[in-house]
C-alpha cells in the first residue's frame, strides 16, 4: 500500500472519495479507505418499462418477507416508490432544525407513509448529532466523508433500536434512470466537464495539490470531448454508494437498494432528459403509485450545511492554504474542508 497524503487529500476534495485503492493517507493500522464495488452488469436485471421497474422492486422486497423492514423515506420519488411496496413497515425521515428545514419535503414523506400504511419515525438531526457520529464513520471508512454519512448512521442506529432487520434505500435510481439532469444537460467538452463535476478544486484549498485530471482523461472520447455517461457509471456510482455502505456497516444494519440491481434495457433517451423529463420511467411509475399528487421534482438528501458553516472561519492546519477566501465556497465545500481537517487532526495531530 502506497502512502500519499497529498494525493488522498486532493482526490477527496475533487471527487468526495479516494479514487485509488492502492493509496492511503497514513501508514496507520486500520486506517484504510473502503470503496464499494458496483454490481456487475451480468448480475443486473433489464427493465424496459415503468411496470417492469415496479415488478422487479416488489420481487426483490419479497425476498425479505421474514425480516422486520424499514426504509429511509424522503420527499422524493425514489424512496416513495420503494415505500409503496412496504406497507406495514417502518419509515425513517430526516428532520432538521426542529422541522423548520424543508417543510414541504417532510409533508410529502408523511403523505407517502400515510398513503401506504407505514409507521413514520423522525430522525432529528442537529450539528451536535453530526459531530457525535462523525468519528465512527470516519474511522470505519479510513477517510473523510460525504456530509450525509453521520446522519445515515444516526438513522440506522435508531432503526436498529426499533428492531429493524433490513433497511431499504432508493439511492441508485438517479444514476441508473437519468436523474442527474444537470450532468446530463449537454455533451460536454473535457474542460467543461472537469469544471462542472469537480466538487472542490484541490489547488484552491491545498498547499500541495495533486492534479486529478488523469481520471477524467481515462474517459476522453474525442479530441475535446468526454464520455461523461461512462464517467458517471464508474466514478460517481462508487462515491455515492460508498456512503451508504459505510454508515450501515458501522451500525451493523443490513441495507438494500432495489434500484441497484436494475438496468435500462433501452438506451437512455437524453432528449427526454434534456427537455423536462429526467427519470422519465421513474416519473411514470411514481404517477401510477401516487395518482392523486403531482410528481415531485428531485431533491437531494437534506442537510443544512450552509447553516452549519455560516460562521466557520475555515481550516487552519498547515496542509491548507492560508489565503483561502472561505466566503467564496458553498456549504458542501466547507463541509469537505472541515471534515478533511477533522480527519487529519484525529490521525496526525499537530
Amino acid at each position: 500500500m502506497a502512502i500519499d497524503k497529498n494525493f488522498c487529500m486532493s482526490s477527496y476534495l475533487a471527487f468526495r472519495y479516494i479514487e485509488d485503492d492502492g493509496k492511503d493517507f497514513f501508514n496507520l493500522e486500520g486506517v484504510h479507505h473502503r470503496n464499494i464495488t458496483p454490481i456487475p452488469d451480468s448480475e443486473r436485471i433489464l427493465v424496459k418499462t415503468a411496470d417492469d421497474i415496479g415488478r422487479e422492486i416488489e420481487k426483490q422486497i419479497t425476498l425479505f418477507d421474514d425480516k422486520k423492514k424499514g426504509i429511509l423515506l424522503s420527499g422524493g420519488m425514489d424512496s416513495a416508490i420503494v415505500a409503496s411496496y412496504l406497507s406495514g413497515s417502518d419509515a425513517y425521515t430526516f428532520r432538521f432544525l426542529n422541522g423548520e428545514y424543508q417543510k414541504d419535503e417532510l409533508a410529502r414523506a408523511k403523505y407517502y407513509a400515510d398513503y401506504y400504511g407505514l409507521t413514520l419515525h423522525y430522525v432529528d438531526i442537529s450539528w451536535d448529532t453530526v459531530i457525535k457520529y462523525l468519528p465512527a464513520v470516519m474511522a470505519a471508512k479510513g477517510a473523510p466523508l460525504h456530509s450525509i454519512e453521520p446522519q445515515i448512521l444516526q438513522a440506522a442506529l435508531q432503526a436498529k433500536k426499533d428492531g429493524i432487520e433490513v433497511m431499504f434505500v432508493g439511492e441508485s435510481s438517479d444514476l441508473i434512470f437519468g436523474g442527474m439532469d444537470g450532468l446530463l444537460a449537454k455533451d460536454w467538452t473535457m474542460e467543461e466537464f472537469i469544471e462542472r463535476y469537480t466538487f472542490t478544486k484541490p489547488e484552491d484549498v491545498l498547499v500541495e495539490p495533486v492534479s486529478m485530471r488523469y481520471l477524467y482523461e481515462r474517459y476522453r472520447s474525442d479530441a475535446d470531448k468526454i464520455d461523461f455517461l461512462s464517467f458517471m457509471d464508474n466514478v460517481f456510482s462508487v462515491e455515492s454508494s460508498s456512503s451508504y455502505l459505510n454508515a450501515f456497516s458501522v451500525a451493523q444494519v443490513p441495507y438494500y437498494d432495489p434500484y441497484a440491481k436494475l438496468k435500462m434495457a433501452d438506451k437512455l433517451d437524453l432528449y427526454r432528459v434534456r427537455h423536462g423529463e429526467p427519470k422519465y420511467l421513474i416519473r411514470e411509475l411514481m404517477a401510477s403509485r401516487y395518482p392523486e399528487i403531482p410528481v415531485p421534482n428531485k431533491v437531494p438528501m437534506p442537510r443544512p450545511v450552509d447553516s452549519y458553516f455560516r460562521n466557520w472561519g475555515g481550516p487552519t492546519r498547515p496542509e491548507f492554504r492560508s489565503d483561502i477566501d472561505i466566503s467564496s465556497f458553498t456549504g458542501n465545500q466547507k463541509w469537505q474542508m472541515y471534515c478533511l481537517e477533522q480527519f487529519l487532526d484525529i490521525n496526525e495531530p499537530l
